[in-house]
């Protein structure tokens, strides 16, 4: 099953502990995209500019990801710098650059337009409204979002909600967005304002999801050392989305497993800079991890 993807590709500036990194390879649809292929094709909907280095564009190919609706056009891609020395929980925003971000307009493919399985990842609002008007019975659609929305784009958001399965937030947003201080009454106001289903992640702590159906929590696979946490969230969301594309069910088991598997893939991401972790990751290696993950958390 393919699975379409709307979100940023960007140039990452990125420093932590361990380390700095400038000019990575990142955006939340490419993160999203570097665990979600390991279960579907992946087709990324995004903009990049002149500046973008055609080996990434190889690099994107040779993990068999669709890039008929990534557009180059003339300007500058979008670009980030960010500091977590302070706390790996959250980074120091120091730059945003929209480049030709600013104005971009997706343009799907006609056979685009049938996917079953949509992401879409935390940009404007309104854009992602426009990309759900374009498909044509998506089975499962969800979304992503950030403070910036919430705040500078209220109306637009909860807007979108309405047309939406799932929806994602980490635990700020989602006790800005419900007014809750408590996560489980905050998963209930947001599931509230249209998605049949909650997640809301929680770093380092696991995550939390919501339905009317059933309701479960699952920790955070335990990493000593953590590099970079950049892409995490979407990481965490292309594993998820990728397992039940691939397995077109949302059955409880089903979800619990979708929930690990984002668990495990977001546990690779943090150990290395960008991508350097997510770039080679196998299946197996997800399974293998997986099976250890079972081991800490089953009794």
């Amino acid at each position: 099953m393919d699975v379409l993807v709307l979100g940023t590709v960007a140039f990452d500036d990125v420093k932590t502990p361990s380390g700095r990194r400038k000019k990575m390879l990142g955006g939340s649809a490419v993160h999203f995209s570097m665990s979600c292929r390991l279960f579907s094709r992946v087709h990324l909907v995004s903009v990049v500019g002149e500046d973008f280095p055609q080996s990434y564009i190889q690099f994107l190919k040779e993990r068999n990801l669709c890039l008929s609706s990534l557009a180059i056009v003339k300007g500058r891609t979008f670009s980030w710098q960010g500091d977590y020395c302070q706390d790996l929980n959250s980074a120091q925003t120091l730059k945003t650059e929209l480049g030709v971000f600013a104005c971009f307009q997706p343009r799907l493919a006609r056979g685009q337009k049938r996917i079953k399985y949509l992401f879409l990842a935390n940009v404007d609002p309104d854009l992602q409204h426009y990309v759900i008007r374009c498909m044509v019975s998506p089975r499962l659609i969800a979304l992503d979002s950030m403070n910036y929305w919430i705040k500078n784009k209220l109306s637009s958001l909860k807007k979108v909600l309405k047309n939406v399965d799932i929806y994602f937030a980490n635990e700020q947003e989602a006790k800005d967005l419900s007014g809750e201080i408590s996560l489980v009454k905050a998963a209930k106001a947001l599931r509230s304002l249209g998605p049949k289903m909650v997640l809301i992640k929680k770093g380092e702590h696991g995550v939390l999801f919501y339905s009317d159906k059933f309701f479960c929590c699952l920790p955070a696979f335990p990493v000593a050392k953590i590099v970079d946490p950049t892409g995490a969230g979407d990481t965490f969301a292309g594993g998820f989305m990728g397992y039940l594309s691939r397995r077109q069910s949302l059955e409880l088991p089903v979800i619990k497993n979708a929930l690990a598997f984002g668990t495990i893939a977001a546990s690779f991401n943090v150990q290395g800079f960008g991508l350097e972790r997510t770039a080679s990751l196998t299946l197996g290696e997800l399974k293998k991890r997986m099976q250890e993950f079972k081991s800490y958390v089953c009794f």
